[in-house]
C-alpha cells in the first residue's frame, strides 16, 4: 500500500506563502493555500532578490521568468545624504556569491511564485478565525463558515498573523516612531536624466532614502525612505495608506541633487509605519508553525524581510523531507533550530539600521548563505549552535 501524501495547509499567500508551498510540492507535500484578501493587488512598491533569496528562486523554477522583468543593479551603493560622498560600495556580478541581484517590482515577484503553483491550490477569500487540533491533524476555521482538515499549518499571514496570535499569544507590533514613504513611477518623469545604475542608499543623520529601478530597460525606478514620525501617527501596517509628496519632498529638503530630481518627479506616494516584533520564544506548536514575517518580522533596511521568508521556505522543506513527514513536530522544531540564529541576527542587524554604513566587514555570511545545501542540524543539537555559523 502506498504511503498516504502529508497535506499542508498554509495560511498567507504572499512571498513567504507561495514560496513554502512551492519548496513543499517538490518534496511531496500536499498543499493549499487560504488567503484572507479577495484578489491579488499590483501594490506600487519594488523588492530586492540580492543573492541569497535569488538562490531559491532558482530552485523554485522562476529565476529566470524573474530576470525578464528586473533590474540588475551594478552595486550595492550607499553614499552620504548631501555630499554624495560613497560610504561603501559592494559591486554584485552574480559570480561574487553564485547568484543575481535583482530588483524588481514586488507583484511581478508575486506573479511569478504564484505562475508555479496550481491554481486551484490557492483559495481567496479565507480570512482565518480559529485552528482546532483533531486526531492527526488540524482543523482551520474561516470566517465564511468553511471549514478544511490539514495534517499540519503553516501560519505565513505576515506582521499581523493571526496563526501566531493563536499559538503564541496575541503581542503588540512595536512602533519605534519612524515611517516609510515609498512609489514606483515612470523614469521618462525626470525628463530625460538617469540615476545611478545601482541600488543606492543615501544616508542622511536621521533618515535614509533608497533608490533603484524595477525594470530591465530602466523604464520604472522605486524608492523607499525611512524618516522619523510621531509614533502616535498610524500604528497598522498600510500598504495602501496615501502620502503626502510634498510632505516627502520637504523631509528630504537639502539632500543630494539626485534625490531631488527623483522626488520632484514623483507624482504621488504611499506611507506606512515600520513596525518590528522582538524575536519569539517558539515558532511552532505541535503540528502549527511559522514562516517569514510572522515568526520574524524586520525593518526593511537590509532587504531581508521577504527575502528570509524565501530562505524559511526552502529549509522547512528539507526539514520534512529529511524525516520523509513521518514526524512533523520534529521537522518543526528542527526548522526553528535551524533557521532562528540566523534571522535573529537579521533582525538585530536591520533594527540597528547599520548595514553596510561603512568599514569592511565580509557580508558573505548574508549574500553567500545557500538554504538549499546549507547543513541541517536536528533540534537537539542546536542549544550550543554558534550564531554566527547560521
Amino acid at each position: 500500500m502506498s504511503k498516504k501524501k502529508l497535506s499542508i495547509a498554509i495560511v498567507g499567500a504572499g512571498m513567504g506563502g507561495l514560496a513554502v508551498a512551492a519548496t513543499l510540492r517538490r518534496v511531496g507535500v500536499e498543499v493549499n493555500v487560504y488567503e484572507q484578501a479577495e484578489r491579488f493587488l499590483r501594490v506600487g512598491a519594488g523588492i530586492q532578490m540580492l543573492p541569497n533569496s535569488s538562490r531559491v528562486l532558482r530552485g523554485i523554477g522562476v529565476e529566470e521568468q524573474l530576470r525578464k522583468v528586473s533590474f540588475e543593479p551594478y552595486s550595492h551603493l550607499n553614499r552620504v545624504w548631501d555630499t554624495g560622498e560613497i560610504k561603501r560600495e559592494l559591486p554584485m556580478p552574480e559570480s561574487l556569491y553564485g547568484a543575481p541581484f535583482l530588483c524588481t517590482h514586488r507583484a511581478d515577484l508575486h506573479e511569478a511564485l504564484y505562475s508555479v503553483l496550481p491554481p486551484q491550490i490557492v483559495h481567496l477569500g479565507k480570512k482565518l478565525v480559529g485552528l482546532d487540533p483533531v486526531g492527526n491533524g488540524v482543523e482551520l476555521r474561516f470566517a465564511d463558515g468553511t471549514k478544511v482538515r490539514a495534517d499540519a499549518v503553516i501560519g505565513a499571514d505576515g506582521v499581523h498573523s493571526r496563526v501566531r496570535d493563536i499559538i503564541v499569544g496575541p503581542d503588540a507590533p512595536l512602533h519605534k516612531g519612524r515611517i516609510a514613504y515609498r512609489a514606483v513611477f515612470e523614469a521618462s518623469l525626470m525628463g530625460g536624466d538617469e540615476i545611478a545604475p545601482s541600488r543606492t542608499k543615501w544616508w542622511g543623520p536621521d533618515r535614509h532614502i533608497v533608490i533603484y529601478y524595477t525594470t530591465p530597460n530602466r523604464s520604472h525606478l522605486y524608492f523607499v525612505t525611512s524618516v522619523p514620525e510621531d509614533a502616535r501617527w498610524m500604528t497598522e501596517e498600510s500598504w495602501s495608506a496615501k502620502g503626502d509628496v510634498e510632505e516627502l519632498r520637504t523631509a528630504y529638503d537639502g539632500f543630494h541633487p539626485e534625490v531631488q530630481m527623483v522626488l520632484n518627479a514623483c507624482p504621488d506616494c504611499h506611507k506606512w509605519a515600520i513596525l518590528e516584533r522582538e524575536p519569539l520564544p517558539h515558532w511552532s506548536d505541535g503540528r502549527v508553525a511559522l514562516l517569514g514575517d510572522a515568526c520574524h518580522p524586520m525593518t526593511p533596511y537590509m532587504a531581508q524581510g521577504a527575502a528570509t521568508s524565501i530562505e524559511d521556505a526552502a529549509v522547512l522543506a528539507r526539514c520534512i523531507s529529511a524525516l520523509e513527514g513521518d514526524d512533523i513536530e520534529r521537522a518543526f522544531r528542527n526548522y526553528e533550530a535551524n533557521r532562528k540564529p540566523r534571522t535573529s541576527r537579521i533582525q538585530a542587524i536591520s533594527s540597528a539600521n547599520t548595514w553596510m554604513s561603512g568599514g569592511n566587514d565580509d557580508p558573505t555570511w548574508l549574500y553567500g548563505y545557500d538554504a538549499w545545501n546549507v547543513p541541517l542540524m536536528d533540534a537537539s543539537e542546536a542549544t550550543t549552535a554558534d550564531v554566527t555559523s547560521a
